[in-house]
């Protein structure tokens, strides 16, 4: 019976991190859609294929992120920090070797 409980919240708990993985990707869109897409005079598709996705976790989602959009987007100057962990989310499941399609 204990085991069938630990399975159970495994699942469960397995459930919401994939779930809250998609998430942030999706708030990553949707940051980029409201905060850089004018600044970087593109969509939020164009912008994630600049990199493949080994590319993206080369730049990481920290300060080489930023100085990544602030390259590409050089309008972009106030690129809030505490957004790039979305940002890099979105990027990475939208890279150009992902085979995945954002809608903005």
């Amino acid at each position: 019976m204990k085991l069938l409980k630990l399975a159970f919240v495994g699942a469960l708990a397995l459930g919401f991190a994939t779930t809250g993985a998609l998430a942030n990707a999706d708030k990553g869109q949707k940051l980029f859609a409201k905060k850089l897409k004018d600044d970087c005079g593109m969509t939020g598709a164009k912008m994630a294929a600049k990199h493949t996705q080994a590319q993206w976790e080369k730049i990481g989602n920290g300060a080489g992120l930023k100085s990544e959009i602030q390259k590409i987007c050089p309008k972009a100057t106030d690129v809030d920090d505490k957004f790039l962990e979305h940002y890099y989310d979105f990027f990475y499941k939208f890279a150009s070797d992902s085979g995945n399609v954002p809608s903005c």
